[in-house]
């Protein structure tokens, strides 16, 4: 083993879209700059998880559109012929995501900054052994300043069996989609692979546990939404959670026995086995933290697993540590937007000394069901809860012009305008376009604008952003 440790500026673990952006900034500014992955670099968003999904999504999507304009201008014969072939499919998002490791390392390796294959480990407050199973090549390096940019992976289930789960990241990368598709929980994750699983022909179960899913986005939008899953096959089961897994005909298949439990209707619900050809992870992430070995680089963790930070992204326990995206145990909704806007606050943090702290006001998010639903700001319960006076302009709009020459019955919004202030403290759109139209609502949270400022704008018409004057 190498016993001298290089030295650094900054030592980066992570390929992601927080660590790259932390890398880059300081390398720009003349930084000796080392980068450290387990996994081929690129990170979740770019190789596992946003990018390869929406390539997904999109064909689902021309799926979808073709289905609803049925007797509308297609004709019945086309839209009986017209199939998602999964594996054309995954070749076609394979060219998206193969080229991207060798891509990025290239890109370091060409400016300069030192990149590193292995589990990154703290050996010391400013030491880092990277180790490499299976042979002799460890390193040992050093460096004032450390980024950890981790990212996320899938939380433990904790039941019998949980070895025949596949993960997100197993899942997108199926050559051939099974007849019989099972997913535990009833998060984002779940309800995307779902919505593309069906229009690819399979037949899917949705178990979560609570009595609504998709938490973190309007109840009322999700009831919509939901209408339209069970439409289209999913079959649902809410306040239903996984007691074992086992394995059939010599593990081809699997029999999950849900829990006995008593629902919110007081009944009792007995111990059903549901029988599938994939079990699917979708019950939630945590921080990728567990090998670092934090606690030789005093390093502190909250009992989620992310790294405890200061108000400026910096360890509150060793100073010479920051932390940004998933892995960082912030306000920050875990999406990619916000670990590549918390790498750049990281980044300044570093170069000029700490100055900047995050902001989290007017985030978006977005599951990517078709129709996709969306949400910013405020809840309606929480400003409740908070005591503030506002009015909430909620309507289903499938009768409305934007949703009906598309032939989508899946559409709605849910605006909460302060009385006083005439502020926009939360919006929540479900429909065609609605990621995009979601952003409009976001710069004007940010941005502190007023919703008769919004209201004055010219947008172009017909387009679905056009709908928001009539949503304020």
């Amino acid at each position: 083993m190498d016993q001298t440790p290089k030295m650094f500026n900054i030592i980066v673990i992570g390929t992601g879209v927080a660590a790259s952006t932390v890398a880059w900034e300081c390398h720009g500014a003349g930084w000796k700059t080392a980068i450290i992955d387990s996994r081929p670099f690129g990170g979740t968003c770019a190789l596992r998880g946003c990018d390869p999904k929406k390539v997904l999504v999109g064909v689902a999507e021309l799926i979808d559109w073709t289905r609803r304009m049925q007797d509308k201008g297609v004709s019945s014969e086309v839209t009986r012929e017209l199939n998602l072939d999964w594996s054309q499919l995954m070749q076609f998002k394979r060219t998206f995501t193969e080229p991207v490791p060798k891509d990025r390392e290239d890109s370091f390796n060409k400016a300069g900054i030192v990149t590193f294959h292995g589990n990154a480990r703290f050996a010391g407050p400013n030491i880092i052994r990277i180790t490499n199973e299976g042979n002799n090549s460890d390193q040992t390096i050093q460096s004032e300043n450390i980024l950890i940019a981790t990212g996320a992976k899938p939380a433990k289930l904790n039941i019998a069996g949980e070895e025949n789960v596949v993960t997100s990241d197993e899942f997108l990368d199926l050559d051939k989609l099974p007849k019989n598709i099972l997913f535990i929980g009833g998060g984002y994750i779940s309800f995307e692979f779902a919505h593309l699983a069906a229009r690819a022909g399979s037949e899917v179960t949705i178990l979560h546990r609570g009595k609504t899913p998709l938490g973190g986005f309007d109840p009322d939008l999700v009831n919509i939404l939901l209408k339209r899953t069970n439409e289209i096959g999913i079959n649902v089961k809410l306040e239903s959670s996984v007691k074992k897994i086992d394995t059939k005909d010599n593990g081809r298949k699997f029999a999950v026995q849900l829990s006995t439990t008593e629902n919110s209707h007081g009944d009792n619900k007995e111990g059903e086995i549901i029988e599938t050809d994939l079990v699917v992870h979708g019950a939630g992430r945590v921080p990728d933290t567990d090998n670092l070995d934090l606690q030789s680089g005093g390093v502190e963790l909250d009992v989620k697993g992310g790294i405890k930070v200061n108000e400026y992204l910096q360890s509150v326990s060793n100073p010479s540590v920051y932390a940004a995206g998933d892995a960082a145990a912030t306000r920050g909704i875990p999406l990619t937007p916000v670990a590549a806007y918390e790498g750049h606050v990281v980044a300044q943090n570093l170069l000029e000394g700490n100055h900047q702290k995050p902001n989290y006001e007017g985030i978006p998010s977005v599951v990517f069901t078709i129709p996709p639903l969306t949400s910013v700001g405020l809840q309606e319960h929480l400003g409740k809860q908070l005591g503030l006076h506002f009015k909430t302009n909620f309507q289903a709009t499938s009768s409305w012009y934007s949703s009906r020459r598309v032939g989508e019955n899946c559409s709605g919004y849910k605006v909460l305008v302060e009385d006083t202030t005439d502020r926009i403290l939360g919006a929540h759109l479900l429909g065609t376009h609605a990621e995009e139209v979601i952003n409009i609502f976001a710069t004007a949270i940010r941005l502190g604008l007023k919703a008769d400022a919004i209201k004055k704008g010219i947008y172009t018409y017909p387009t679905n952003s056009y709908d928001i004057t009539y949503m304020l």
